[in-house]
């Protein structure tokens, strides 16, 4: 098992392997039939040149790209460990860019999340992420919104024919010729005054703002 995982963690396998995994992307891509619901709601702030964070559980990371709708890139917060560096390397195949997140220093790092922010780049966080606990909104994203002030808004996916693997995030796999549905919500703006307590009420609020999105999706897709 640990020879495995080193070989797994070897950078020149990883990009191996990323590269036959964004073959299968496409390949799911180019068979399937996508739907959009709501896509009004971020196309207002594409069109006005307006920053937003975009919020989705990490067991969805497979297909967000194909909601992004925009030339610009959508930069989304991960993990500095070995898979953040695999899902970086899928994601340069589809225009996302990861923002790794060091432990020993995550304020450099959020420094680089909020300068992307002042910039009026696109900004991508997995609520639940990297590390779980799954489909759990942590305080994070609600505290950079608050810092940031700016939006964020929920999505959700679903597709007819898709399996789960047995990860911490239950991530999900969909397959060729499936129909697939994104369903985005309404923006939620976090007020820079929001006390701690205020803070755990949005963390709820966007937790079921999120599900309410994967629903409406996955009964598009029946």
């Amino acid at each position: 098992m640990k020879i495995k995982k080193k070989i797994l963690k070897n950078i020149i396998i990883q990009n191996f392997l990323g590269f036959l995994v964004s073959i299968y992307i496409y390949i799911v891509k180019i068979t399937s039939n996508f739907r959009y619901e709501n896509q009004n709601i971020p196309e207002k702030y594409w069109n006005d040149g307006k920053p937003f964070i975009l919020a989705f559980w990490h067991n969805q990371l497979m297909t967000v790209s194909f909601a992004w709708k925009i030339n610009k890139k959508l930069n989304i917060l991960a993990s500095g460990h070995s898979d953040g560096r695999f899902g970086a390397i899928v994601g340069k195949y589809f225009s996302l860019n990861n923002i790794p997140i060091q432990k020993r220093n995550k304020n450099y790092s959020l420094r680089s999340l909020f300068k992307l922010i002042r910039e009026e780049q696109y900004i991508g966080i997995t609520p639940d992420g990297p590390r779980g606990p799954k489909e759990v909104v942590s305080d994070g994203v609600i505290k950079i919104a608050k810092t940031s002030e700016i939006p964020i808004i929920p999505l959700g996916f679903w597709s007819s024919n898709n399996f789960k693997l047995k990860s911490w995030d239950s991530f999900l796999i969909t397959l060729p010729f499936s129909k697939c549905c994104f369903v985005w919500n309404k923006p939620l703006k976090i007020p820079n005054d929001s006390n701690e307590h205020q803070i755990k009420e949005y963390q709820e609020v966007l937790e079921k703002e999120i599900n309410e999105c994967i629903a409406q999706a996955r009964f598009k897709c029946r």
